[in-house]
């Protein structure tokens, strides 16, 4: 498939999907989904496909960057790629589990230790200055993708 039909969305002129969006049950699915096939048709703009918050999903379906790649490259859609996460993941998850693993990932903050809690503090900061509301990572990459396309922190 060219890189002018893989249906994709332009991330340079707006955000790939909230990781809080579930896709066949799983947070962070539909943000992936959009991340690589954004970048197969050159519209990624600064974001990236498979970087630290994706391997979260990857390691828990145990599916490669590289192989939802190549299945996105075909240019399948979210169903027929929920399809074949189905039949090709090689951890199976039961709906309990993926839901249990999203619920824990809507809410996980920055973790105990200092230089992770540095490290959030300063990217919020960046951000916005003076929100205090910021718990959650995914709270961050919301607040992120609205200021940097023009929204107001």
């Amino acid at each position: 498939m060219s890189k002018n039909t893989i249906p994709a969305p332009d991330l340079s002129i707006r955000p790939p999907r909230s990781p809080r969006v579930r896709l066949g049950g799983y947070v962070l699915l539909a943000r992936l989904l959009d991340k690589g096939q954004a970048e197969l048709a050159g519209t990624a703009g600064e974001y990236k496909y498979n970087n630290p918050i994706d391997h979260h999903w990857l390691l828990f379906t145990g599916i490669t960057a590289e192989a939802l790649k190549a299945e996105l490259a075909t240019g399948k859609g979210d169903g027929e790629i929920l399809a074949w996460i189905a039949e090709n993941a090689p951890i199976k998850r039961a709906p309990w589990e993926i839901q249990q693993w999203s619920a824990w990932h809507n809410e996980r903050g920055p973790d105990g230790d200092v230089e992770t809690i540095e490290f959030f503090a300063q990217r919020v900061g960046s951000v916005a200055k003076n929100r205090e509301d910021m718990k959650t990572w995914f709270d961050y990459l919301d607040l992120d993708d609205h200021v940097t396309f023009g929204g107001k922190a």
